[in-house]
């Protein structure tokens, strides 16, 4: 969904489309990705949890997958919040393993509720492309996430990528045009949520391209680390510290 702006009338259907599938939400994802999202994840929030800190955010995040493990992983007394505009979706986090421990909060990204320099870890897992309705805007929502971070916290986002390899990357996008609408639709009941799907996965930016638009929204020392041939990518960015 990569438009020329953000268009009133998108977000509301996107919230709309992930309100009808939290029940089978993570099983579609777990049955299109072979399990293997759930290998990303937790490689993510192994390379997240580096950062240390008290306080941690996940952002767009649905049933609160991520959110669940990083609090697992984090040293005691750290603060854990998972950030969501889709009231049914927040309500499942409490029943994953540590989602107790999880603080939900009911936000969009446009404007967090959180003062400047709160967070020392901001994450997001495969929503990124739902926030993209052009450059600009993404750019934006990514400035937000950096103004909630404090100087020399980590950003870690991700998300689906283009594999470099020509031949990969049409094998994934045929996989994905055959596939993801169809079965999606058999498990959810949702004909829009999983043509949406299958329709942004193709579009959005590749690992060096994304670098550069995290890179423009004020991230400094960004990497990534392609996983699956390059099919997902975990870029990692850093706010600067006051005296650097």
């Amino acid at each position: 969904m990569n438009g020329d702006g953000r268009d009133g009338r998108m977000e509301p259907s996107i919230r709309r489309i992930f309100a009808e599938i939290p029940h089978t939400y993570e099983i579609v994802n777990h049955i299109l990705t072979l399990g293997l999202d759930i290998l990303w994840r937790r490689n993510a929030v192994r390379m997240a949890v580096q950062v240390g800190g008290n306080r941690w955010v996940d952002v767009c995040s649905g049933t609160g997958e991520t959110a669940a493990y990083l609090k697992r992983s984090a040293p005691s007394g750290t603060g854990v919040y998972a950030v969501d505009f889709v009231r049914p979706m927040l309500d499942r986090i409490r029943q994953k393993p540590g989602g107790d421990g999880v603080t939900p909060v009911l936000s969009d990204i446009k404007g967090l509720p959180f003062p400047d320099d709160t967070f020392d870890l901001v994450t997001i897992s495969f929503a990124t492309r739902n926030i993209n309705l052009s450059e600009s805007v993404l750019i934006h929502s990514f400035r937000e996430f950096r103004r909630v971070l404090k100087p020399g916290g980590m950003f870690l986002n991700l998300e689906t990528s283009q594999p470099p390899s020509p031949l990969v990357r049409w094998l994934f996008h045929l996989y994905v045009r055959l596939f993801v609408r169809a079965v999606g639709r058999v498990i959810s009941g949702s004909t829009i949520a999983y043509a949406y799907l299958a329709a942004t996965i193709p579009r959005f930016y590749g690992a060096e391209e994304l670098t550069g638009i995290l890179e423009e929204a004020g991230f400094v020392d960004v990497g990534f680390r392609r996983m699956t041939f390059g099919a997902v990518a975990a870029h990692i960015g850093w706010k600067r510290r006051e005296n650097g």
